[in-house]
């Protein structure tokens, strides 16, 4: 049976994960030393078992060290795999080096993952210049698609939905949950002007006077294109439009700016929020099941100490 071993902060996702697919919930024990050191242990047996530590990587620094120690200690103690899951997946944003001197740090990211996991399971992870994980990561990699849960969770709580993508990127999948809910769809266009300032063009919404304007997006970090959105809908004389996103960062004041210029604003558990009211447990769990269509790990483990 897999074992399912959730890193702090991650309790609630790995029970649910457990739960929907059958799976044996693992226990561990993180702490520091006083010298600031990480400490880690694992409470259950992991002897012959493949082993999916969860762990969504939303502000991942203070905690990543104790992940790849957790997926160390489970290899060493006789693990016969040791995935990785991780609903949200970070540095994904620094794809290419856009000043003299930065690092590119989403390829280190994936050289240190690759070598401490056996396999990656992640929900819709930021693509950008990246065709798929694997011109990134030398492991086996799962990429699973949240946009059935959305439209599901849209066709449930939303009455003559208008779908809107953030830019012509989101087009493919706002068209997806747009067929899934049976509404229609339309696209903005964005000029990004640096992290915290973004431009919006709109298409003609004459069509749609009677319809609730649903913002969809991958990412809300800072909210500044969610929330620019929401303020020229309401400009226009559409009334406070839901916002539905995948991964809610909300960074800083993100969630509260957002909150006040829209009807309501949820988003998946991929990171732990106020705001999260769509389950991807199931989904992952149906994914594990599955796992070994990928194909045979061929690590070369070490002994148990």
């Amino acid at each position: 049976m897999r074992l399912i071993l959730p890193m702090p902060g991650n309790e609630a996702f790995g029970e649910q994960l457990a739960k929907a697919g059958g799976f044996e919930l693992g226990r561990l024990e993180t702490r520091h030393f006083p010298d600031g050191e990480s400490y880690v242990r694992l409470l259950s047996d992991v002897v012959g078992r493949p082993v999916d530590v969860v762990c969504s990587l939303a502000r991942p620094d203070p905690g990543f060290l104790s992940l790849i120690f957790a997926a160390d200690a489970a290899r060493d103690l006789g693990a016969a795999e040791v995935n990785l899951v991780a609903p949200y997946l970070a540095y994904m944003r620094q794809d290419r080096r856009f000043a003299t001197g930065e690092a590119v740090t989403s390829r280190p990211f994936a050289r240190l993952i690759s070598s401490s996991f056996d396999r990656l399971v992640t929900v819709d992870p930021h693509l950008h210049r990246y065709p798929a994980l694997t011109a990134l990561y030398a492991i086996p990699t799962r990429t699973l698609h949240a946009a059935p849960a959305l439209a599901e969770w849209i066709a449930a709580e939303v009455p003559h939905p208008l779908i809107i993508g953030p830019d012509e990127e989101s087009e493919q999948w706002v068209q997806a949950v747009a067929a899934a809910v049976g509404a229609p769809h339309v696209v903005l266009s964005k000029i990004r002007r640096g992290d915290r300032e973004v431009e919006i063009e709109f298409p003609d919404l004459t069509p749609w006077p009677d319809r609730r304007p649903v913002l969809l997006d991958d990412i809300a970090s800072s909210g500044r294109t969610l929330i620019e959105a929401a303020r020229q809908l309401q400009q226009r004389g559409l009334p406070p439009p839901v916002c539905v996103v995948v991964h809610g960062i909300f960074a800083g004041e993100a969630f509260a700016e957002l909150s006040r210029v829209s009807e309501r604003v949820v988003s998946s558990d991929s990171v732990l929020h106020a705001s999260n009211a769509i389950r991807l447990a199931p989904l992952v769990a149906a994914a594990l099941q599955t796992l070994e269509s990928d194909g045979p790990v061929r690590r070369r483990r070490r002994e148990a100490d």
